[in-house]
């Protein structure tokens, strides 16, 4: 993907949206004039993402501090009281790995990088019941079975509460799971701080990847996390942003897109609705 004009208008937003997180609206002319050069030096035949890192490092440096990190906190509470509601559906389900990839799906849509609240509980109610615009299930349930290791790349911070449904389940089923969170704060995606408050590193193997990219950007990450990755047979990517920068990726390794479209770009790019819920192996 590249940066498309349409880009612009939610560059803009995202910066908007930090400033009201952090209740910092008095340094609106700061922030604003000191994102213009980042954007101005991006190389827009990147992924959007590319170009939303370097201003989001730009932001906090203005701000000094995390502008999301109560409100990642916030709703890593409010989805893990709705996980415990969630869950009876995936123990219950005639194909509980099919219910439980759907739930981290439908969890997608806890992004503060687009949006500036989620009800969770309605919003996830709605996704289970509507359709998987693009449904590789059948691949994606062959591959799970026949891997032994599993690299799963979490998106953020709230989300995390269900992909840690769908992981506990494949630990279950025997699987050895890795989860990826990212290195230093970017937008409310998820840090090892979200992983311990949800839980997750009392159920799987968590590291983080070196890197405060939005996405994954492999050569901006550590030695250490591309080491784990080339070695991965099987790779499981939550979110938007991670579909951006390893999209080109899945034409070499064995990748699953699990996330919502929610903007216009990458909708127009994969020929969908917006709001299209997708289980997608390139």
């Amino acid at each position: 993907m590249k940066v498309h004009p349409d880009c612009f208008p939610c560059f803009f937003r995202q910066a908007v949206i930090a400033l009201r997180l952090s209740r910092a609206e008095e340094r609106f002319e700061a922030v604003m004039k000191g994102i213009m050069p980042e954007l101005l030096k991006a190389d827009f035949s990147k992924s959007p993402a590319h170009a939303t890192t370097f201003m989001h490092r730009r932001i906090r440096e203005i701000l000094a501090t995390d502008p999301f990190k109560k409100v990642k906190s916030d709703y890593n509470r409010l989805a893990m009281e709705a996980c415990v509601r969630f869950s009876e559906a995936v123990s219950s389900s005639d194909d509980p790995l099919f219910t439980a990839s759907r739930l981290a799906i439908a969890g997608n849509i806890i992004d503060f990088g687009i949006f500036t609240s989620v009800d969770i509980g309605a919003t996830v109610e709605r996704a289970l019941d509507g359709p998987i615009a693009c449904d590789n299930y059948a691949a994606f349930r062959k591959e799970i079975e026949k891997a032994g290791g599993i690299l799963y790349l979490l998106d953020n911070a709230g989300e995390i509460a269900f992909d840690r449904t769908l992981i506990e389940l494949l630990v279950k089923m025997g699987k050895d799971v890795t989860a990826v969170v990212k290195g230093c704060p970017v937008l409310n995606d998820a840090t090892m701080e979200d992983a311990r408050e949800t839980g997750l590193t009392d159920i799987c193997r968590v590291v983080d990847n070196g890197s405060d990219c939005i996405g994954t950007i492999l050569d901006m990450t550590s030695p250490g996390f591309r080491n784990i990755y080339e070695k991965a047979g099987l790779v499981i990517s939550k979110g938007q942003g991670n579909f951006e920068t390893l999209m080109d990726e899945g034409k070499r390794k064995n990748i699953f897109f699990l996330f919502q479209s929610k903007c216009e770009v990458v909708s127009r790019e994969l020929a969908l609705p917006l709001k299209s819920m997708l289980l997608k192996r390139l």
